[in-house]
């Protein structure tokens, strides 16, 4: 008698991410022989999702999970609906990631008595960045605590560099036997994201980004402000939205830095590779990630990369090399890099050949769908 399929559940919060960021490892899901299965926030109110992965050939669910937000009745809604949908569907394995749906999904997973259960930390956010005080401090402790259940009863944990992971042990998030691996991020799909020409015309420079202080949106802002006093045909591109997050940016800041003419505000995009084809350099001054995806992209793009020496961000290119690495929240520096770009324009071909080959080296959501099977003992069935 043949074996059932293995049955595999992702949970994520936003739908888009599902498609935008975890189709490959759910294609490599499908292609392995299990029966995949997605949760997420409301995905029928997303119609180009629920296509994107009824094509896959993957069954989505909608369970009433939010992203952000400090609110006990939702959380306990939200890991209701999780228990009773993995009573319904029975997965052999789970994996969950960012912040809520790692903390709901394992315990529901645990709860519900999944057998295996696994968590990604695709980066610490607000919970972790930042200084220690008023709200933030208290989201902090809360957000830690709930790691600290959370994580204790995951079979593995997935952590996108060491900084992160060395941190989760420092505040003792992780049980000493509990099995970790780092992983170069998400892996980025070469082929969605294929390598394209230079453009024409004067430099562009573009960020893709959550409208957050953290990203270091405010320093991308100031630095276009100064670079573009002495070169003005330079143009600096922002593509991402309002976000809910308490250290978001407002819509009324941001609509006035495009009136005045600093940047260019391109809004939220689906689909960003028009952005980075326009572009000829990629900026993303944040505090902190888990690794950029944004970043990758570009990398595959064959586009340089401006980023800062912090983790997560820190690794993703070689400094001089593939780009230029530059302090978390130091205007000065970034701006200075812009200015060596600048002034060196025909080195951007060369810089950009060496971006696109560590992303095809290092980045390449296949590689990284490797790593995770083995990690989660999941084998081709049809091999």
């Amino acid at each position: 008698m043949a074996l059932a399929p293995p049955r595999f559940l992702l949970i994520g919060a936003l739908p888009l991410s599902l498609v935008n960021f975890r189709a490959p490892l759910l294609r490599a899901l499908r292609d392995a022989g299990c029966e995949v299965h997605v949760a997420a926030a409301a995905i029928e109110a997303d119609p180009a999702t629920a296509n994107a992965l009824r094509e896959m050939g993957v069954t989505a669910h909608s369970v009433p999970i939010a992203r952000a937000g400090l609110n006990p009745a939702a959380d306990l809604r939200a890991l209701i609906a999780l228990v009773q949908l993995m009573r319904r569907i029975k997965p052999t394995l789970i994996l969950s990631y960012t912040i809520k749906p790692v903390v709901w999904g394992t315990l529901a997973g645990w709860l519900a008595g999944v057998p295996q259960r696994y968590a990604m930390i695709t980066g610490l956010g607000y919970a972790f960045t930042g200084e220690a005080k008023g709200k933030r401090r208290i989201v902090q402790r809360i957000s830690r605590t709930l790691y600290r259940i959370a994580l204790a009863r995951a079979h593995g944990v997935f952590f996108q560099n060491p900084d992160d992971l060395a941190m989760f042990r420092d505040f003792g998030l992780l049980l000493p036997l509990t099995p970790v691996t780092i992983v170069n991020g998400s892996g980025v799909d070469l082929v969605h994201y294929p390598p394209r020409p230079m453009p024409k015309g004067p430099l562009r420079f573009l960020m893709i980004a959550r409208l957050l202080g953290d990203k270091g949106v405010r320093e991308y802002v100031a630095a276009a402000e100064c670079v573009r006093q002495t070169y003005p045909d330079a143009s600096f591109h922002l593509v991402g939205g309002i976000d809910p997050n308490p250290n978001a940016i407002s819509e009324a800041e941001v609509t006035r830095w495009a009136e005045e003419g600093h940047i260019v505000w391109h809004g939220e995009q689906a689909d960003v590779r028009p952005f980075l084809a326009e572009a000829h350099v990629f900026v993303l001054p944040s505090y902190r990630e888990g690794t950029p995806r944004t970043v990758l992209e570009a990398l595959a793009t064959g586009r340089p990369v401006i980023t800062t020496d912090a983790p997560g961000c820190r690794e993703t290119i070689e400094d001089g090399i593939s780009g230029f690495l530059v302090a978390p929240q130091s205007v000065e520096q970034l701006t200075d890099a812009m200015f060596r770009i600048l002034a060196a324009p025909r080195a951007i071909d060369g810089m950009g050949a060496k971006a696109l080959e560590r992303a095809r080296e290092k980045y390449s959501a296949e590689k990284v769908t490797v790593v995770m099977f083995s990690a989660m003992g999941i084998t081709d069935r049809r091999a």
